[in-house]
C-alpha cells in the first residue's frame, strides 16, 4: 500500500532509500518547525480571538459564555461549540483547574481530541493505478492542491498520471499542464470533450503505462447546480467502469476562509459522491479556522450512519510546493491556541 505521510526533506531520502515496498515512513511526531510557524501564523486571527477570552479572566460561567461566543465567531458552529464546551467543563471539573491558562490548556486537549477523528493518513491501495478523484467549488485551490499532491507522490518515486477533466476551461487545462511539467509527470488532456471520457481514457492509460496513481482534476462545481453535480456523479461512475473499485479516493478541496459554507460544501459533495477525505487550503490569515471543529462533529455523526469518519488528509498554507502538509490534530490545536 502507498502511505503518504508528512516528512522532512532529510526523512524523505532516508525513507526512500530503506523501503522495500512502495510505502513511505511516517514522521508525524516530528513536525517541521517552519511549517508549524506558518500554520500558527495562518491561524493567528482565529487564535487571537479565542485566546483573548482567557486574558485576565476568572474561571466562572462568564468565561465559558465568552468562549462560546468566540467559538461561534470562529465558525465552529453551534453543535461543535456546545460539544467542546461540555467536554471542557468536564475536564475542568475533573482536573480542578482554577486558572485561565489551565483551562486554555484543557481546551487545546479537547479540540485535539475532537479533531483527532479527522486525522488519518492518505493510504492508497497497491492496485495499479490507484485513482484519486479531486473535486471542489470554483476558486478553492483544487488544481494547485493537485499539483502539490503530485509533487509529494512523485517525490516518493511513484509514477503519476494527471487527467485534465476540466475540459471546458482552457485555463484549467493549461494550469494542470504547467503542474505536470513542473513535477515531470504525464497528463491526459483534450479540449472541449466529455470530462467523463477523459477520466476513462486516463484510467486506461494509467493501466497501460504502469502508473502507480492517476489523479483526475474536475471542473469547479457550485453545489446548488444539480446538472453540474450530476456530471460529477457520471465521472465517478465512468471511472469505475475503467477500473473496478475506482475511484479509490474522492477528495474535496475546501477553502478554509469560507467558514460554515465549507461545511455545507462537505455535506453536499459527500451526498453526491461519498467523500473519503479533504484538503483544506488557504489557512493563511483566516479568522474562520474553527470550521474544522464543525466538520469533525458532523463527521462523527456521519461515521455512525455510514462507516468510517471523513479524513482531513492535508492542510495548505502558502503557495510553495511543500506548503501542503499532512493534517495533525494536536499540531492544529496547538497552533490555534498555543
Amino acid at each position: 500500500m502507498f502511505s503518504i505521510f508528512k516528512k522532512s526533506a532529510s526523512q524523505t531520502d532516508e525513507a526512500l532509500a530503506q523501503r522495500s515496498a512502495p510505502q513511505v515512513a511516517s514522521g508525524l511526531n516530528e513536525p517541521k518547525p517552519s511549517w508549524f510557524e506558518q500554520l500558527r501564523s495562518g491561524l493567528r486571527k482565529t487564535g487571537s480571538a479565542l485566546s483573548q477570552v482567557f486574558n485576565g479572566a476568572s474561571v466562572d460561567d462568564s468565561l465559558f459564555e465568552e468562549l462560546e461566543s468566540a467559538l461561534l465567531m470562529a465558525d465552529a458552529g453551534v453543535q461543535a461549540s456546545a460539544y467542546l464546551l461540555a467536554d471542557l467543563k468536564r475536564r475542568v471539573k475533573a482536573g480542578g483547574a482554577d486558572r485561565p491558562e489551565q483551562v486554555k490548556a484543557l481546551l487545546i486537549d479537547a479540540l485535539a481530541d475532537l479533531l483527532g477523528t479527522l486525522e488519518r493518513p492518505l493510504v492508497l491501495p497497491a492496485v495499479k493505478p490507484a485513482v484519486i478523484m479531486v473535486v471542489g467549488v470554483n476558486g478553492a485551490g483544487k488544481t494547485t492542491s493537485i499539483g502539490k499532491l503530485t509533487h509529494r507522490l512523485a517525490d516518493a518515486n511513484l509514477k503519476v498520471l494527471l487527467a485534465a477533466a476540466d475540459t471546458f476551461r482552457a485555463a484549467a487545462r493549461e494550469q494542470l499542464q504547467v503542474w505536470a511539467q513542473r513535477n515531470q509527470v504525464e497528463i491526459v488532456s483534450q479540449a472541449g470533450g466529455d470530462p467523463a471520457a477523459v477520466t476513462f481514457d486516463a484510467t486506461l492509460a494509467g493501466k497501460a503505462r504502469g502508473c502507480d496513481v492517476v489523479i483526475a482534476d474536475t471542473a469547479g462545481r457550485l453545489t446548488t447546480q444539480a446538472h453540474l453535480m450530476d456530471e460529477l456523479k457520471k465521472i465517478h461512475r465512468v471511472i469505475g467502469k475503467a477500473q473496478l473499485g475506482a475511484p479509490h479516493e474522492v477528495i474535496l478541496v475546501v477553502d478554509g476562509n469560507t467558514g460554515q459554507n465549507a461545511l455545507a460544501q462537505v455535506q453536499a459533495f459527500d451526498a453526491a459522491l461519498q467523500l473519503t477525505g479533504l484538503i483544506i487550503t488557504k489557512l493563511d490569515g483566516t479568522a474562520k479556522g474553527g470550521v474544522l471543529a464543525a466538520v469533525a462533529r458532523w463527521s462523527q455523526a456521519r461515521a455512525q450512519r455510514t462507516g468510517p469518519a471523513l479524513a482531513v488528509y492535508f492542510v495548505g498554507v502558502g503557495e510553495k510546493l511543500d506548503d501542503l502538509q499532512s493534517f495533525s490534530a494536536r499540531e492544529f490545536a496547538q497552533a490555534l491556541l498555543g
